[in-house]
């Protein structure tokens, strides 16, 4: 918690682009021309139900208007591979996730020069099980925490035990990034807040009222394992859980970066909208380009990126949507 704490100050100024429209004016030294710019990560990367899906495949839930694509869109790498897959954990890097994709590090080349990494949320079911178990135990207690004691586990806690685990594999993971792509820039993205600081949604988060403060801390264990790993390796960690206050899932309005739990025409449920991935793209440039901390500029990119996919929503192909919610287990 206090290696988050301290991350929630790197920070985001600067640029995104959704749709090909300019967020923020671009500071007047421009960052390094990157080659070949390749993300890899699971479906906070991917952006399931984002507009617009792509279709290669679409059972990995990727949008064309996810963090990687806006910021390729800025940085302009020669070239850009996206092979971010919904359900993806650590192991889905040197081995085929399913049917539909292949291991995500056949991506990396000698010639890759940027690396985005966002991943470890699902491994050991630790984000599935915060969900599905949390939210099935509030009717026991809907005051109390009863997830909280569900997890508990011969003096520990079940799930900051596999969240250590998962600190391991992220960094196992750098390291095979640094040795397949020897010269690039690895970034590791962190989660952004999904629980508010205070206070409590049970129509949106369906968990007990003393869960959240549980589930937020589960969430900031991962985020410090993740930084940790990153550290361990030489990586940067990109914090997006600290510019994402005030925006988690229990927001109003269109300041929610993060859906609840119902389904949304532009967001699958428990997952990012297009203004979060609009203000992790601004966050990630403003790194790549040395700037300030300034959450402000985070904030206008998710603006203009929920006006865009409200215009672009009516025009989203319901059978695709379809077809990628029968796989919504998966994600």
């Amino acid at each position: 918690m206090g290696r988050v704490g301290l991350l929630r100050r790197a920070g985001a100024i600067a640029v995104s682009v959704v749709a090909g429209v300019s967020l923020a004016a671009a500071p007047a030294t421009a960052g390094p021309r990157y080659q070949h710019y390749v993300a890899l990560g699971d479906s906070f990367t991917s952006g399931p139900l984002i507009p617009w899906m792509r279709l290669d495949p679409l059972l990995c839930g990727r949008s064309t208007n996810n963090y990687p694509a806006l910021l390729a869109r800025e940085l302009e790498p020669a070239e850009f591979t996206d092979v971010s897959c919904g359900g993806a954990d650590t192991t889905d890097m040197t081995s085929a996730q399913d049917w539909y994709t292949g291991p995500q590090f056949d991506a990396l080349t000698e010639d890759t020069d940027l690396v985005t990494l966002g991943i470890g949320g699902n491994d050991f079911d630790v984000f599935s099980d915060a969900i599905n178990v949390c939210s099935s135990l509030r009717a026991t207690d809907p005051v109390g925490s009863p997830c909280r004691e569900h997890f508990a586990v011969d003096g520990g806690d079940d799930l900051m035990r596999r969240i250590e685990l998962t600190g391991h594999r992220v960094a196992e993971v750098v390291r095979g990034v640094r040795e397949r792509s020897p010269q690039a820039r690895v970034l590791v993205i962190g989660y952004p807040r999904i629980v508010p600081e205070e206070g409590y949604c049970p129509d949106v988060l369906p968990i007990a009222d003393g869960d959240y403060r549980y589930a937020d801390e589960v969430e900031q264990a991962l985020n410090a394992a993740i930084a940790d790993a990153a550290q361990r390796t030489g990586a940067t960690f990109v914090d997006t859980y600290g510019p994402s206050e005030g925006h988690d899932a229990c927001a109003t309005g269109d300041a929610a970066w993060i859906n609840g739990q119902h389904l949304s025409p532009v967001a699958a449920p428990y997952h990012p909208f297009a203004s979060a991935m609009a203000a992790q793209a601004s966050i990630i440039v403003a790194l790549l380009r040395g700037g300030e901390p300034e959450v402000a500029a985070a904030e206008r990119a998710n603006e203009v990126a929920a006006e865009e996919t409200a215009r672009q929503a009516d025009r989203t192909d319901p059978a695709a949507r379809a077809r990628l919610l029968e796989h919504q287990r998966t994600w």
